[in-house]
């Protein structure tokens, strides 16, 4: 059964847009970060948080800053997001946790509506591009 599921995963994330990818890992970050406010024992919070981190990092290496405007911006969100929690690693505090998750939705969902073709547009040319600012 795990090699199905595995199989299943590895395939959705090889046939999904760079825009669906990062959908993906806004939701992987999503569920680190409510496991970690709900977990019982100091190191499994700090295994979601440091895996949250890990994403964070990777959203931010992916973004072309020469592009400037949005990267610039998601940049500069990620860094805050990053250091708070940093911030709530270290300290073992996680009441922060709340808003964080709540600008991670928000990103999440903004992507989210990105990476979906504009079924609307006449012309797919007019279509937004979501990966022009991701590696």
């Amino acid at each position: 059964m795990d090699d199905v599921r595995a199989r299943y995963l590895r395939d959705r994330v090889l046939t999904a847009s760079p825009a669906q990818r990062v959908v993906m890992l806004y939701d992987r970050m999503l569920l680190d970060l409510r496991l970690a406010a709900t977990a019982d024992d100091p190191y499994t919070t700090g295994s979601h948080v440091s895996h949250a981190l890990q994403i964070l990092a990777e959203l931010q290496g992916s973004l072309d800053q020469k592009q400037g405007g949005p990267a610039e911006n998601l940049s500069s969100i990620y860094a805050y997001l990053i250091g708070r929690l940093l911030e709530a690693r270290i300290s073992g505090d996680l009441a922060g946790l709340d808003g964080l998750i709540t600008i991670i939705t928000d990103l999440r969902a903004a992507w989210s509506q990105a990476a979906m073709p504009d079924t609307s547009a006449s012309d797919d040319s007019a279509a937004p591009t979501a990966t022009a600012w991701v590696g």
